[in-house]
């Protein structure tokens, strides 16, 4: 089974080897029809700290790294 790739903005880098990363989704409601925007935060794990808040990344699935850490950044 493939790993899940997602593609969001870097929210936050102060932690070391770490960084936040936000996620959208948009769907339509299904009573309303308008569309939604939900947004989920995800750990990410950072080897270098090469990207910065506000940045463009994609993050892979992987094997826990940490408590929190089950992503790494891989673009």
């Amino acid at each position: 089974m493939p790993k899940r790739i997602l593609q969001g903005t870097v929210v936050s880098d102060s932690n070391d080897k770490t960084v936040v990363v936000a996620i959208e989704r948009r769907y339509t409601h299904p009573l309303y029809k308008k569309v939604v925007r939900r947004s989920k935060r995800y750990h990410a794990h950072d080897e270098t700290n090469l990207h910065k808040v506000g940045e463009t990344v994609q993050i892979q699935e992987s094997a826990p790294i940490s408590r929190n850490k089950r992503w790494v950044v891989i673009d």
